[in-house]
């Protein structure tokens, strides 16, 4: 799966799972989404985000979206060990 599809299906679980509970209260703020259990994390700081999550699961497809906005910097992909 490439950043593109990781990010498209990101934004389905965001908007059909998500949004009516998290919108409210954190507009502008990140939330980033694990595709494959649909876990996620709301802050202002995406890659403490991004950490919290990488610790809660084996093998995360994350994606970051901004709360709010459209088309703002989004970040996805899998994250390998060095």
């Amino acid at each position: 799966m490439n950043a593109s599809e990781i990010v498209e299906r990101a934004r389905e679980i965001y908007e059909s799972q998500l949004r009516a509970n998290v919108e409210p209260g954190n507009h502008g703020r990140y939330i980033v989404i694990d595709i494959n259990s649909a876990d996620y994390a709301v802050g202002d700081d995406y890659v403490d985000l991004t950490d919290d999550l990488r610790s809660r699961h084996t093998d995360p497809l994350l994606a970051t979206l901004r709360i709010g906005y459209r088309a703002v910097g989004k970040v996805g992909g899998q994250v390998r060990p060095a």
